[in-house]
């Protein structure tokens, strides 16, 4: 077992989703303790608990509420004894819309759901994580690097947190906390299925074409490789790692 996994949980926010699952999944497998919260879909988030077989406990969560997420918080200490590695990997269906097609109501209830929620997290759990010396992980876009048009609502609220990322990485490295991120390209998984069905207009066989045509690796990313990733960064073996966003891209930013 990593050392950094000996003690505590791992904690994954977001963790009965495609790519939280399989972060789940490999954090056990690296025989981490593993937690993970789900939103409203509580079947989905026990029957990946239920697949791992191992010591999962699960919780319900929502991050734009301050309580909930402070409540949480304590819920998993009282369960736990510490939290060594906090993974945000909390997804929502987005719309994917032109700057001029959105609304006021969508833009705030977006920023309030991926920003505040984020910072929710974050003022709830630096405390704990100042005890354990532990290390956040948050799942980022690709975006970041290359705008896709029509995107703005992903990578928007994400261009804020990447901000707050290199901000704890600079004020809390003096406390043993590491915040890096991981900034995906498109991931062969749910989210990118639903999208299609959903919006087969936008994301048709040219819009296929076009961003296989960015990329340096021709093939959509696994799932797998971003949970690798994930406990790379909060492994020992990254110790020396913080304030960075790692592409797993397939060479889109290039």
């Amino acid at each position: 077992m990593d050392s950094n996994f000996q003690k505590g949980c791992v904690l994954i926010i977001g963790g009965s989703g495609g790519i939280g699952s399989l972060c789940a999944q490999e954090f056990a497998q690296s025989n981490a303790k593993v937690a993970i919260t789900y939103y409203k879909n509580e079947q989905a988030a026990i029957d990946i608990a239920n697949e791992i077989d191992a010591d999962v406990k699960i919780y319900q969560l929502d991050n734009s509420n301050a309580q909930s997420v402070e409540e949480t918080f304590k819920e998993v200490i009282k369960d736990y004894g510490c939290i060594n590695t906090l993974v945000n990997a909390a997804g929502f269906d987005i719309p994917q819309k032109f700057i001029s097609e959105i609304d006021i109501d969508l833009w705030q209830g977006v920023i309030n759901s991926d920003i505040n929620g984020f910072f929710n997290l974050i003022k709830s759990g630096l405390p704990y994580l100042r005890e354990s010396k532990g290390s956040i992980v948050f799942i980022s876009s690709a975006g970041l690097f290359k705008y896709p048009p029509g995107d703005i609502l992903s990578v928007a609220p994400k261009a804020t947190i990447e901000h707050v990322l290199k901000g704890i990485a600079k004020e809390e490295g003096k406390n043993g906390i590491r915040a890096n991120s991981i900034a995906l390209g498109v991931i062969d998984t749910g989210i990118f299925h639903r999208l299609r069905e959903e919006n087969n207009t936008f994301f048709d066989d040219a819009w296929h074409e076009a961003v296989m045509n960015t990329l340096a690796i021709k093939r959509f990313g696994f799932p797998k490789e971003v949970a690798d990733t994930a406990v790379f960064l909060a492994s020992s073996k990254a110790g020396y790692i913080t304030g960075h966003c790692i592409p797993v891209d397939g060479g889109y930013h290039l």
